[in-house]
């Protein structure tokens, strides 16, 4: 199915099963169909959907870099919703994706029921911010002039990735093999666009302190760049929790599907049921231990 974004493009989208909505926002390494796991596990219960970003086919890839910004990825993320008539859902991202599903929940927060943010953090951390942008734009270089189809063989291997390969050697195969099927215009446009101009969490502060979203932060002890911000976003935005899942690189839905479907069955029934509340005040992390 295709729907029309705000600028007039079109987004492949896919859906499966009935009940409450739940929109899947893939990574930078992945696409729509990194999502398969948790389509066939949550579509039982839930409405399922899931789309191609802009820059991914089979929907439209723009070649000019201002066709891509991390607002613009909110924006075609609410046009999905809107072109299914869909007033409110469950957002669930994925490392980009977990970067747009912070800024749905801060660009249009009555439109989530809750948000998943999973290996969200890069480019975040103060120290690493100028050395993130720069190899962005290499990263951008590289599919452009060497292509998908001999770089993925490089960025699958990156040093947060190795644990699927490891733990999974089948599941890393399918993923690098999709990883190579990018296109190499779209790719570049999305790390230029997207990945090398957002800013960091560390920048909305304010923002996220005033955001009362239901919100389950998710990281592998193995993405480094992603733990402390994660840790920041648990620490500031008041309905927020964290999980940490042990020997897990950043590829966290595939590495681990049984672990982050079963997390988000417990955080959706939580939220659902209203018990997924803001932080007890009497939590206080000045504290210790009380003495009087």
């Amino acid at each position: 199915m295709l729907i029309k974004t705000k600028d007039g493009l079109n987004l492949h989208l896919e859906e499966a099963g009935d009940g409450k909505p739940v929109l899947f926002i893939h990574e930078f390494g992945g696409n729509h169909q990194s999502w398969e796991p948790q389509m066939r596990f949550f579509a039982r219960r839930y409405r399922c959907i899931t789309y191609a970003a802009r820059g991914y086919a089979p929907s439209d890839i723009p070649s000019s870099v201002e066709a891509y910004s991390q607002k613009i990825a909110v924006e075609d993320a609410l046009a999905v919703l809107d072109g299914l008539g869909i007033d409110k859902a469950h957002i669930v991202g994925l490392s980009m994706g977990g970067f747009t599903t912070v800024h749905f929940g801060l660009m249009a927060p009555e439109r989530a029921l809750s948000l998943t943010v999973a290996g969200a953090g890069y480019g975040c951390e103060k120290e690493f911010e100028e050395y993130f942008r720069t190899v962005s734009l290499e990263v951008a270089r590289n599919f452009e002039t060497k292509g998908a189809k001999e770089f993925s063989k490089v960025y699958a291997l990156g040093a947060s990735r190795v644990q699927y390969q490891n733990k999974d050697p089948r599941g890393w195969r399918e993923f690098a093999d999709r990883l190579a099927t990018h296109s190499d215009t779209g790719a570049a446009m999305t790390m230029r666009g997207v990945q090398a101009r957002r800013p960091s969490f560390y920048d909305l502060e304010d923002q996220l302190k005033a955001m009362d979203v239901p919100t389950l932060v998710i990281a592998g002890d193995e993405d480094d760049h992603c733990l402390q911000p994660g840790i920041f976003l648990k620490k500031t935005i008041p309905a927020c929790g964290l999980s940490v899942f042990p020997k897990t690189g950043h590829t966290l839905n595939l590495e681990e599907p049984a672990w982050f479907n079963a997390l988000l069955a417990e955080f959706f029934a939580q939220v659902e049921a209203g018990k997924w509340q803001k932080r007890d005040p009497r939590a206080m992390p000045s504290q210790i231990m009380r003495t009087d």
